[in-house]
């Protein structure tokens, strides 16, 4: 996939290269621990059992988010780790991120609703893109979040 001057990829974990997990990681923990200032359990056990959505201008990791599979019937599909770059910010690239996430879910679980946590301030953001609350504002490693879903995509729509 291709978005702009942006390449897309979806892959696990054990499809990446050595220098691409870690460049992925580095990404992560760069923004959610050392600039939001929290330090937590980035490495969760949870990246193996996921698909790693990344973003690159050339050979360089602009942007990435984490797809994980519904634990059960009935269960949403989830987005998270959602996270660009500093140096590319404000050239939408969430947003293109998001799309990219929120197709690749319905493409690989068709009829699924798709969750996610969302840090509390960017709730708008993600309304924007089509999910609703399910919660009120609650505390995640200091940080207010919110759960929030979408519906699944209709044929047609």
């Amino acid at each position: 996939m291709t978005t702009l001057d942006h390449r897309v990829d979806v892959r696990r974990a054990d499809e990446l290269s050595a220098h691409e997990f870690y460049a992925l990681l580095r990404l992560r923990v760069d923004v959610f621990v050392v600039e939001q200032k929290c330090p937590y359990p980035e490495l969760d056990g949870k990246d193996m059992d996921a698909l790693h959505l990344r973003m690159l201008a050339a050979d360089e990791l602009v942007a990435a988010a984490r797809i994980l599979p519904p634990l059960h019937a009935g269960a949403p599909a989830r987005i998270g780790r959602v996270v660009v770059a500093p140096h590319q910010r404000g050239m939408r690239l969430g947003e293109k991120l998001m799309r990219e996430a929120i197709a690749a879910c319905e493409r690989l679980y068709p009829g699924v609703p798709i969750g996610l946590s969302a840090q509390g301030h960017l709730a708008g953001f993600y309304e924007f893109l089509g999910f609703s609350p399910t919660s009120g504002l609650y505390l995640e490693d200091d940080i207010p979040h919110i759960d929030m879903v979408r519906p699944p995509a209709t044929h047609g729509a």
